[in-house]
């Protein structure tokens, strides 16, 4: 299992240099495909995967990603606008078929999914260093989780959610904090001149980062819950040893879209 686990998690890894480092189209049309598994996964836990308003929401996911790249509408608010009134006319005009709960689990899942993953693309847009600034999401996400598991076999003590998931501790929650904060400073520091940041740069790229493992954790938590809600294990079998899209980019989801904004800040 763990081998299994280990080798998927290396050709992953590769992948995703690949796409991300290709960016552009490549990248947009990779990020859209992940996202309609991730939404798929997910309302497949809410029963709802083959139903209208999920079919709906692919085909909104396919035209946001279109609008990120073309730019047809300006305002993103614009789509999620048409998106809910779109949806709230399928559940007004074939009522009573679909309850409100399920129309609000549709309306979460394209949002928590499928806009949240297009930070990746927005970031590694950004003008000038997006292909180095990039990785600062999966240096905080992945790198958090290495750390935190690392640092919690070792020294872990007290449990931080005992009851959702009894294996975290705080001293893990710290160690990944910290170790994602120091593998942006070594990154930053490397790449300086390609970042063109000085040291005060890297300070604050490192900051970024244990804010960026700080949510990675509760986007992880979050998942987890949603998994012992409704009595899942895994979200899929995508990805062997390690489950679905959203059980290895959970913590990525909620991370990516703040990484965004504290990035976007600091390059203004």
């Amino acid at each position: 299992m763990f081998r299994t686990r280990l080798v998927s998690g290396i050709v992953l890894l590769l992948l995703a240099l690949i796409l991300v480092i290709a960016g552009g189209p490549i990248l947009v049309l990779s990020t859209c495909a992940v996202s309609i598994i991730g939404m798929y996964e997910l309302y497949r836990v809410f029963d709802l995967e083959k139903s209208l308003p999920a079919n709906l929401s692919y085909l909104v996911c396919v035209f946001y990603y279109g609008n990120l790249y073309f730019g047809w509408l300006r305002e993103t608010m614009m789509i999620a606008m048409i998106y809910l009134i779109l949806l709230l006319s399928v559940y007004v005009f074939s009522y009573p078929k679909y309850k409100a709960g399920q129309i609000m689990k549709i309306f979460f899942g394209l949002f928590y999914v499928a806009f949240c993953l297009s930070f990746i693309y927005q970031t590694r847009s950004i003008a000038g260093r997006g292909s180095y600034l990039v990785w600062l999401i999966f240096l905080c996400s992945w790198g958090c989780d290495t750390c935190a598991y690392a640092v919690g076999v070792l020294i872990g003590k007290h449990k931080m959610a005992p009851v959702l998931s009894p294996k975290k501790s705080v001293e893990g929650a710290v160690g990944g904090v910290i170790g994602s904060a120091l593998l942006t400073g070594i990154y930053a520091s490397v790449l300086r001149q390609a970042l063109s940041v000085d040291t005060r740069g890297i300070l604050l790229l490192s900051m970024t980062a244990a804010v960026g493992a700080l949510i990675s954790m509760v986007g992880d938590l979050a998942a987890s819950a949603i998994k012992r809600n409704y009595e899942i294990k895994d979200y899929g079998r995508l990805i062997p040893g390690h489950g679905g899209i959203l059980d290895r980019f959970d913590s990525v989801i909620i991370t990516a879209p703040i990484v965004f904004y504290l990035l976007s800040n600091l390059t203004r």
